[in-house]
C-alpha cells in the first residue's frame, strides 16, 4: 500500500484533511469556467453554511445603517440649505446628487468585477467618511454642495454593491423575496430616524447629526467586508478568483475607461444643465445651457460608436438594446422614478410651511410611502416566489401608481386633512413596492451572470435618471412658478418678502388667517399641483408599456438568459404567422 509522505501532501490535504477534498476542489474549479449554474455550485461551496449566514446578517445591518443615514441626512439637508439661505437651490442640489448617483453606478459595478466586491466596498466607506467630515465642517453653501456630491458617490457605490451581493447569492425565483427581506429595516428606521433628526436639530444641530455617521458607518461596514474577503479567499482556493487578473494597462481596458468617461460625461452634461437652467435669471437664454446639452448629446452618440467598434469590454453592451425585457424595464423604471421624484422633492418643505408640520411629522409623511413600499415589496416577492410569474403583478402596480397620482391632485392641498395626506402616501407606496422590485428582478434575470453587474447598474442608472429628471422638473416648477403665484395672491408684497419666502422655510411663519399666510399656502399648493400633473403624465407610459413585457417563468436557476433565446425564436414565429393568428392559437401576445 502506498503511503503519502509529508512532502507529497498537497496544501489541500494539509489544510482540509484529505485528497478527496482536493479532487472535489479540482472538479469545482474545472466547472467554474462552465455554465452559470455550475459556477453557482462553486460559489455555494465557497460560502459554506456559516459564511452565507454571516453575509446575510451583514447585508441586513448595512441596509439598516444605509437607510438610517439616508433618512436623517435627507432632513438635515433641508436645514443646511435653509441656513445658507439657498432653499430654492434644493431641487438643483438634489438633481446634481441623483445625476452623480445615476451615472456612477455602471462604473462602480464594472470596477467591482475587476478589483473585487470587498475592495470596492472599502472605497465606498472611505468616501462616506470623507463626505461626513466635509459636510459637517462646511461654512458656505458651495462647500456643503461639494461635500454632498462626495457623499452621493459613496452612497451610490454602497447601494449598487449591496444590490449586487444579494443578486450574487440568490436564484431568479428568490430574488424578489430576498430584496424585500433585506429592505425590512426600512419599516422601522424612518420612524426612529424622525426622532433622531428632531432631537439632533433641537440640540447639537444638523452638523453633528451628519458627523456622527463618520464613526457609525466604518464600524458597521466590517460585518460585510470581512465575509466578502473570506469568500474571495475561498474562491481563489477553489481555483476561481472573483477578481479579474489585470496589468496596469489592461485594467483600464477591462473597466472600459473610454466608455466610462463618455457615459459619465454624456449624461452629466445633459442632465445637470437642465436642473440648473431653472435657477438662473435668464433661464434658457444662458448660453452655457444649450452648449453643455449639445456636448453631452455628442458624448452619448460617441459612446454608441465607441462601444460598437472600439471597446474590448464595453460598459454598455449594445446587445442589451435587443433585449425587450431590459429595454422596457429601463423605460418604465425611468418614468416611474420621474413621477415619484417630481412629487416628493418639495413635499417635505411644503408640509412644514403649509401644514406647519414639525420635523418629526414631516419625516413621518415623507417616509410613509417608503414603509408601505417595503411591506408591499415583500408580499410581491413572496407572490413571485409562489407563482413564478411577475407580469400581472406589475400590471396591478402601474395601475395603482396611475390611480395614486390622480388621487393626489385632489388630496394634496392646503385644506386637506392630515389623514388625507397620509392616505395618498400609502397608495403610492403600495404601487411602488410592486413596480420597483419587479423592474430590478427583470433586469437581473434576463442576462447571464457575467453581465449581471452591468445590467443591474444600467437599470439603477435609468431609475436614478428618472429621479434626476423629476427633481429637475420640480426645481424648475418651484423656481419659475412659486414667486409669480405668490405675487398673484399677494400683489402688494415686496420683492424682498417674496425672495425671503422663496429661499427659506425655517423663519417664524406668518400667523394663520393673515393675508401673507393664506397667499403662501395657496401658492405653494398650486406649485405642488403642477408637479403632480407632470407625474400623472409620466405614469401613463407605464400602463401602456407593461403589456409588451414578456412574462417569463421564474426558476431555481440564477438567471433566465437561456429562456430569452426562446422568446426571440417565438417572436420570429409570431411575425411569420401574424399577430392575430398567434394570439388566437396561443392566447398570448408575448
Amino acid at each position: 500500500m502506498t503511503t503519502t509522505t509529508s512532502e507529497e501532501k498537497t496544501p489541500y490535504h494539509n489544510e482540509y484533511g484529505g485528497d478527496d477534498e482536493k479532487q472535489r476542489r479540482i472538479s469545482l474549479a474545472d466547472s467554474a469556467a462552465g455554465t452559470d449554474e455550475e459556477l453557482m455550485a462553486v460559489r455555494s461551496q465557497a460560502w459554506g453554511k456559516n459564511g452565507l449566514i454571516y453575509m446575510w446578517l451583514g447585508i441586513g445591518l448595512m441596509w439598516t445603517i444605509f437607510e438610517l443615514d439616508n433618512a436623517t441626512v435627507y432632513n438635515y439637508q433641508n436645514f443646511a440649505t435653509s441656513e445658507f439661505q439657498q432653499v430654492s437651490l434644493l431641487g438643483a442640489l438634489s438633481t446634481a446628487g441623483t445625476i452623480v448617483s445615476a451615472v456612477l453606478k455602471p462604473p462602480v459595478a464594472k470596477v467591482s468585477d475587476i478589483i473585487g466586491r470587498a475592495e470596492t466596498y472599502c472605497f465606498a466607506v472611505a468616501l462616506y467618511i470623507l463626505s461626513y467630515v466635509l459636510c459637517a465642517s462646511s461654512n458656505e453653501y458651495n462647500q456643503y454642495a461639494a461635500s454632498y456630491i462626495i457623499y452621493c458617490i459613496g452612497q451610490t457605490s454602497m447601494q449598487i454593491l449591496n444590490q449586487l451581493i444579494v443578486a450574487d447569492i440568490t436564484t431568479s425565483r428568490w430574488r424578489g423575496l430576498a430584496n424585500g427581506l433585506v429592505n425590512l429595516p426600512f419599516m422601522i428606521i424612518p420612524w426612529i430616524a424622525a426622532f433622531i433628526a428632531d432631537s439632533a436639530l433641537n440640540t447639537v444641530g444638523w452638523r453633528w447629526g451628519i458627523g456622527m455617521f463618520a464613526i457609525i458607518m466604518p464600524v458597521c461596514s466590517v460585518v460585510v467586508i470581512m465575509p466578502l474577503l473570506y469568500f474571495q479567499r475561498r474562491m481563489k482556493q477553489f481555483g476561481h478568483s472573483t477578481k479579474a487578473q489585470a496589468t496596469f494597462i489592461s485594467f483600464f481596458s477591462k473597466i472600459d475607461i473610454g466608455g466610462m468617461t463618455l457615459l459619465v460625461a454624456g449624461f452629466a452634461l445633459v442632465l445637470l444643465p437642465l436642473a440648473l437652467a431653472g435657477t438662473t435669471p435668464s433661464r434658457w437664454d444662458t448660453a452655457w445651457v444649450p452648449a453643455l446639452i449639445a456636448v453631452g448629446g455628442v458624448c452619448l452618440i460617441a459612446l454608441g460608436g465607441y462601444e460598437w467598434k472600439i471597446a474590448a469590454n464595453p460598459i454598455v453592451p449594445l446587445h442589451f438594446f435587443k433585449n425587450i425585457s431590459l429595454v422596457l424595464a429601463w423605460i418604465m423604471g425611468l418614468m416611474d422614478a420621474f413621477a415619484f421624484s417630481a412629487t416628493h422633492t418639495y413635499m417635505y418643505t411644503w408640509a412644514v410651511v403649509v401644514h406647519e408640520f414639525s420635523v418629526r411629522d414631516a419625516s413621518f409623511l415623507t417616509f410613509t410611502a417608503g414603509c408601505m413600499q417595503v411591506l408591499t415589496g415583500l408580499v410581491a416577492g413572496a407572490l413571485m416566489y409562489k407563482t413564478r410569474r411577475y407580469k400581472w403583478l406589475l400590471v396591478i402596480g402601474v395601475a395603482v401608481r396611475l390611480l395614486g397620482y390622480g388621487v393626489m391632485l385632489r388630496l394634496r392641498g392646503a385644506n386637506n386633512s392630515v389623514a388625507e395626506l397620509f392616505i395618498v402616501q400609502l397608495v403610492q407606496g403600495f404601487g411602488s413596492g410592486i413596480v420597483l422590485g419587479i423592474f430590478l428582478v427583470v433586469a437581473q434575470i434576463v442576462v447571464p451572470r457575467s453581465e449581471l453587474s452591468q445590467s443591474t447598474a444600467l437599470e439603477l442608472l435609468f431609475i436614478y435618471m428618472g429621479n434626476a429628471l423629476g427633481s429637475t422638473a420640480a426645481g424648475a416648477i418651484y423656481t419659475n412658478s412659486f414667486a409669480p403665484r405668490l405675487r398673484d395672491y399677494l400683489p402688494a408684497s415686496s420683492d424682498e418678502l417674496v425672495n425671503t419666502i422663496l429661499n427659506t422655510f425655517t423663519e417664524e411663519p406668518f400667523a394663520n388667517g393673515t393675508p401673507e399666510r393664506t397667499a403662501i399656502n395657496a401658492a405653494y399648493s398650486d406649485v405642488m399641483r403642477y408637479m403632480t400633473y407632470a407625474a400623472l403624465g409620466a405614469s401613463v407610459f407605464g400602463i401602456i408599456l407593461v403589456w409588451f413585457l414578456p412574462n417569463l417563468q421564474l426558476s431555481d436557476k440564477h438567471n433566465l438568459a437561456g429562456e430569452m433565446n426562446q422568446i426571440k425564436a417565438e417572436s420570429s414565429k409570431r411575425a411569420d404567422e401574424g399577430m392575430l393568428r398567434w394570439w388566437w392559437r396561443t392566447g398570448r401576445l408575448w
